[in-house]
């Protein structure tokens, strides 16, 4: 009994000495980010205060260099620091000095963003530890983040980042499969203002769906003929990656689910569940194009999930079908009108370029 108790000490003190870690790491991140933000702003105040030439700020920055350098060590390179400054303006000068626009009087607005970056670099710093003091990502995450030249889409990136914990590899992932622009491309004005400020939010049925899915990950475009089940198999094997790309709230519950009736058995390719919206989504994969039959059959799983799986207080089943091809005018005649439960996508096995996926997501609409 002893040594169960002792056993027990030994993992309460581990949890409480890795939650330490954890968090005394993010404080030293988090310390690291403000650190090369002032030290950007301190760079812009003195170019401010420079000769204003390009040759100036080189020259003070390599100079700037060799003294930090000698002194803290290596991480302050001429270019380390221009990323510095950079960030300084990206998550400042672009967006604070919005913020204290909205602030002032009408009387008061100026028309020229030049004269008002200049009469007001003393008090940015002010702004920033009112609307910037949580910088909650890795420096890596900033310097891919501040690339970003569209404000609202560079916001989203950052909310989700933080939101779902991605790493680096994944943030440029979800970057490549070109994530903002597949679910800003099916919202209006309002909507995508809401995920620059809030991410991706998930309060309906067609909140969970994209329409392509990216599923890249699989490793599939090598080859030139795979089945269902292939691709069944692989999304199961690379799951972390496949409920990444889903959406939040996913959980895993079961392949190749069967059901019976009538002594006769149907199988559901992938099951899940989505704690935000408190309901089943049953995932059928079809390789070629979308038939209607296809939709009758998930139909019919969603009908059973509904009347035979469901329990009080959950919300309705919700079916999605991934296909490789399908027709727009077959689902929407095959489907009820306000139809809110079952879903048609395509889904890629390859990455495409941002600008083929635009025409893809413009062909969807």
């Amino acid at each position: 009994m002893k040594d169960l108790e002792n056993i027990q000490l030994f993992n309460n003190i581990s949890a409480l000495l890795d939650s330490a870690r954890k968090k005394a790491a993010a404080v030293v991140n988090q310390t690291m980010v403000l650190t090369y933000f002032d030290i950007g702003r301190m760079i812009v105040q003195d170019e401010q205060n420079g000769e204003h030439r390009a040759e100036y700020g080189k020259a003070v920055l390599a100079e700037l260099s060799l003294h930090l350098t000698e002194k803290f060590g290596k991480g302050f390179s001429a270019s380390n620091l221009q990323q510095m400054k950079q960030f300084y303006l990206s998550y400042s000068i672009s967006q604070t000095l919005s913020v204290k626009l909205e602030n002032k009087s009408s009387s008061r607005v100026m028309t020229k963003s030049q004269n008002l970056i200049g009469q007001t670099l003393s008090d940015v710093s002010q702004i920033h530890q009112a609307q910037y003091v949580n910088f909650n990502l890795s420096w890596s995450h900033y310097l891919k983040l501040m690339r970003i030249k569209d404000i609202n889409e560079r916001k989203f990136y950052e909310i989700e980042s933080f939101k779902n914990n991605w790493s680096l590899r994944e943030l440029q992932r979800q970057y490549d499969s070109a994530l903002y622009t597949r679910l800003s491309l099916s919202k209006n004005k309002d909507e995508i203002q809401k995920l620059s400020e809030k991410g991706q939010i998930v309060e309906n049925p067609r909140d969970l769906i994209k329409d392509p899915y990216v599923l890249e990950f699989l490793g599939l475009s090598e080859k030139t003929n795979y089945s269902e089940s292939d691709l069944e198999s692989e999304l199961i094997d690379k799951l972390e990656h496949f409920l990444l790309e889903l959406c939040t709230g996913f959980t895993f519950v079961a392949r190749q689910n069967r059901i019976t009736f009538d002594d006769r058995h149907f199988k559901i390719d992938l099951v899940f569940y989505n704690r935000i919206l408190k309901c089943f989504v049953l995932i059928d994969l079809k390789i070629g194009e979308l038939k209607h039959q296809d939709i009758g059959q998930m139909q019919m799983y969603v009908n059973y999930f509904d009347r035979e799986k469901r329990i009080e207080g959950e919300n309705k089943t919700i079916g999605i079908i991934l296909c490789q091809d399908k027709s727009e005018a077959l689902v929407e005649y095959t489907l009820p009108e306000n139809n809110d439960q079952i879903f048609a996508s395509k889904y890629l096995t390859v990455l495409p370029s941002k600008e083929d996926l635009i025409k893809i997501l413009e062909q969807n609409q």
